[in-house]
């Protein structure tokens, strides 16, 4: 029986999941790890000895520094000696760091633990005023920082560059680099007096009275060192989940996956599906957890919440994720932190960035399951690659995002000072999840959108901007790829104007202080348009060998490959029913003819050119009965072969452990049981953009109303709607009125002509068919009493045009004219509310409110 829980803050865990498979590696799987760790080595290095003491010496001079400010705080408050040597102080780790990853070059998330006698505005230093600066002279508006503060202490250090506060986020945070290693600190304030030498953070009593900055800015260190603790059971255990979070890593930067900010996965996230991944497989070597990685996570049944544990809650007041509440049930994929108060930590994904996480955990998945049943079978895979490793760089191959979508949308931030720009892009960066996901994405008729998260140094704004030069050296750019769906695409033109003034209004305008020269600049790209730099380091010879790599996916797509042979069998018979139509009109002609040796002459030319055909059409006919029968046999194959079909059993009994393990999260807290199949229904209607908080809240109304509460006689007004609606029209409030006619194929739209074909029946010509038919008929039914609507409110009849738009006719107010057709008395020819045209003088213009405009 294997352990799995652990004791943590004086509490102990235990797993959410039942184990799946607990046994030990087999021989071949120990073989097939051996190829892995050569690739390690070659390809994700660890951080070296120097870099580590680096970083150690760094953390101590922090953690000095920071007690040494701690102390003169207290000095401040007129403490007494003894007070000040007893408040304490202290530095702790979290994320990567925390957890031994060692990834070269990744920053090291640490938190500032100071007594209740410290505040906030100590920390950073904020609303100082200097005792030199003389009443009323505002000529420096520049905000002061106390020198005192741990901020100003930070950022005076020799050894400090690149610094950057932010105080003004949910959790304030500074940001700099000390000898060249990335720091971002965190400020967390005790409700204690002290802090003492045997704090013990993971204790849920450290919370108790402190406030919603101090609890998150904790959560990371607790929920990392409970982590730690679930996976920690053998060295071997704690080294296999280490491995696979630096492969996981590693996959997800380079498949474009790696930012929570982004919509994405962050580190936290990774750090949690792999523990639980590896509660499911305790003992499975790193090769096998990898693959076990994509298999359980291609197959999850979101929106179900990913969850180490049981969420506890320690009574402390403090809100803890459960899914009964009403706004976790909008929550696309959760995945729950282990610690009190559990938290959902993927609140930035949406239902777009899960739509592309599910399709790389299935290309993952397919890449790592062939390479192993490649490698079982031992003569498919190259000696020389395996002996290097390098059967594994398919699936660390870099995402073909920017060769992978017809448009793009760049947005390049830019600011005035370089100070400026960098505050101003952390707040941008925190808020294009919302303009991809919230504005874009479901306001757009678009198929699929996807923000790339790594950003560019570069200016790409167009060149007709009118950007100082400063502005151009301080600014960064990401871009956005998206397709269009064609079915629900009206005209030929996308306008984004709306989305970007909205999220210009709602969303940067809450930045402070907002600065002359902060601006966001958007800007289009065809594939082909896009900049140099995109492709540079990704593909070794730049833009040229990304075009020729689209060009080859392009031609490699199954579902080109498969248009191109219909277009080559339509046109076969095409040919065949023209030389069908020569052999007849030969056939009449031979009839007319006297001499028979030219008819038969003429028909044996004509039979030889229709062999030619058949022989051409029958040679494609057989290469797709060829291919049918190849895909008809493949079951066969399976079947007759023991290695595929032994392959095939260990897969679906693999399939069955997991879903049996995935049944169990009924019991940790999904609102309700359901079973497999109506949770995939719910995996595929939350992948195809279908709220299922939405149609619960609906469901949940609707049967209370039915339960609980009479039926409610209908109004009038409702009646007659009510029969409108089963008549099969549209009925729109003038708020609403957008577009008109929503549920008819109009005829500028794709499927109207096979619609209205569909509708019209084949008349029989012959009247023996008529009168057979006439015997099958059923009886004729009573004649259909025919129905008149009268509508007892006027309405305007308005008109469309060909692209679906209302034509504004004018009335006597005013009068639609494309230009100055010369003085009309009392009318004044302008570009006003109703368009270009005259308009009435000295009477204001009213649009009237049932006319809808798109």
């Amino acid at each position: 029986m294997i352990d799995l829980s652990a004791t943590v803050g004086g509490r102990t865990v235990t797993p959410a999941l039942p184990i799946v498979d607990g046994s030990s590696p087999t021989p071949p799987e120990l073989a097939f790890q051996e190829t892995l760790n050569k690739y390690i080595a070659d390809n994700v290095p660890l951080e070296p000895d120097e870099g580590i003491r680096t970083r150690e010496r760094v953390l101590v001079k922090m953690g000095n520094l920071h007690r040494e400010w701690i102390r003169s705080v207290a000095s401040k408050r007129g403490l007494n000696s003894d007070a000040i040597d007893n408040a304490g102080g202290d530095l702790f780790t979290s994320g990567s760091y925390r957890l031994g990853v060692h990834e070269p070059g990744a920053d090291i998330d640490t938190i500032a633990v100071a007594p209740n006698i410290c505040t906030r505005e100590d920390f950073f230093g904020s609303g100082y005023i200097s005792p030199n600066k003389i009443e009323g002279d505002d000529e420096d508006s520049t905000p002061q920082r106390d020198p005192d503060s741990l901020a100003e202490r930070i950022r005076r250090h020799p050894d400090v560059t690149n610094f950057v506060p932010v105080e003004n986020a949910a959790v304030p945070i500074l940001t700099f680099d000390w000898e060249g290693i990335n720091i971002d600190l965190l400020f967390a304030r005790l409700n204690t007096p002290s802090v003492p030498p045997n704090f013990d953070i993971d204790n849920d009593m450290v919370l108790s009275g402190v406030d919603s900055a101090t609890e998150k800015s904790l959560n990371g260190p607790r929920v990392t060192n409970l982590i730690a603790a679930l996976v920690s059971g053998t060295e071997q255990r704690y080294q296999t989940f280490l491995t696979v979070v630096r492969l996981v890593r590693r996959w997800a930067k380079g498949r474009g996956l790696y930012s929570n900010k982004m919509g994405y996965w962050g580190g936290v996230n990774i750090n949690i599906a792999v523990a639980l991944v590896l509660q499911l497989y305790p003992n499975a070597c790193p090769a096998s957890l990898l693959r076990k990685f994509f298999l359980v996570f291609k197959s999850w049944r979101w929106p179900n919440p990913v969850m180490l544990t049981k969420p506890h809650d320690a009574e402390m007041g403090l809100p803890v994720w459960n899914s009964h509440q009403a706004a976790t049930m909008r929550q696309v994929a959760p995945m729950i932190t282990p610690a009190y108060p559990a938290m959902n930590s993927t609140l930035s994904v949406s239902r777009q960035t899960l739509q592309i996480l599910h399709e790389e955990f299935c290309r993952g998945h397919i890449i790592v399951d062939k390479l192993y049943k490649d490698y079982q079978r031992g003569d498919v895979l190259d000696e020389e690659k395996i002996e290097s490793g390098e059967i594994w760089k398919e699936l660390f191959e870099p995402s073909d995002f920017f060769i992978g979508y017809p448009h793009y949308l760049s947005v390049c931030i830019v600011g005035p000072t370089q100070q400026d720009a960098q505050s101003w892009a952390g707040f941008v960066e925190s808020r294009l999840r919302k303009l991809v996901s919230d504005m874009l994405g479901r306001s757009l008729p678009l198929s699929k959108i996807q923000l790339w998260p790594k950003r560019f140094d570069a200016c790409v704004a167009d060149r007709t901007a009118l950007l100082t030069h400063a502005q151009r050296a301080n600014s960064i750019t990401y871009f956005i790829g998206f397709r269009v769906d064609t079915l629900r695409m009206r005209g030929n033109q996308l306008d984004v104007e709306r989305q970007l003034t909205n999220f210009r209004n709602y969303e940067l305008s809450r930045f402070h202080p907002q600065i002359p020269g902060m601006d966001i600049l958007p800007r289009s790209f065809a594939v082909k348009e896009l900049p140099k730099i995109c492709f540079e380091d990704i593909y070794e010879g730049g833009k040229v060998a990304a075009m020729k790599r689209r060009r080859m996916l392009i031609e490699a797509d199954p579902k080109r490959i498969e248009a191109k042979n219909k277009k080559k069998l339509a046109k076969l018979k095409k040919k065949m029913e023209a030389m069908q139509r020569k052999k007849e009109e030969a056939e009449t002609a031979a009839n007319d003819k006297s001499n028979e040796e030219e008819a038969a002459a003429e028909e044996a030319a004509a039979a030889g050119a229709e062999t030619d055909t058949r022989e051409a059409a029958d040679d494609d006919a057989s290469e797709s009965r060829k291919r049918k029968r190849e895909e008809d046999a493949a079951p066969d194959e399976v079947e007759n072969d023991p290695v595929k079909a032994e392959e095939k059993e260990e897969e679906e009994e693999e399939a069955a452990l997991l879903e049996s393990a995935l049944d169990a999260i009924a019991d940790v807290g999904v609102v309700h049981h359901k079973t497999r199949e109506e949770a995939e229904i719910d995996r595929q209607k939350l992948l195809a953009g279908e709220l299922l908080g939405d149609e619960a809240d609906q469901a949940d109304t609707a049967a209370t109303a039915k339960t609980e509460k009479p039926e409610r006689k209908l109004t009038r007004e409702e009646h007659e709607a009510e029969i409108l609606h089963r008549a099969g029209l549209v009925i729109v409030s003038d708020d609403e009125a957008t577009v008109l006619g929503g549920n008819r194929i109009l005829p500028w739209r794709h499927g109207y002509k096979q619609a209205m074909a569909g509708v019209k029946k084949e008349e029989p010509t012959d009247s023996s068919e008529k009168d057979d038919e006439a015997s099958k008929r059923p009886k004729p039914s009573p004649a259909r009493v025919r129905m008149a609507i009268k509508f007892k409110t006027k309405f305007d009849v308005v008109e469309l045009d060909a692209s679906g738009r209302v034509i504004d006719k004018g009335d006597d107010d005013f009068k639609p004219s494309l230009k100055w057709t010369g003085r009309k008395g009392g009318f004044e020819f302008k570009l006003s509310e109703r368009g270009l045209g005259y308009y009435r003088t000295g009477k204001k213009v009213v649009v009237p409110s049932n006319i809808a405009y798109s």
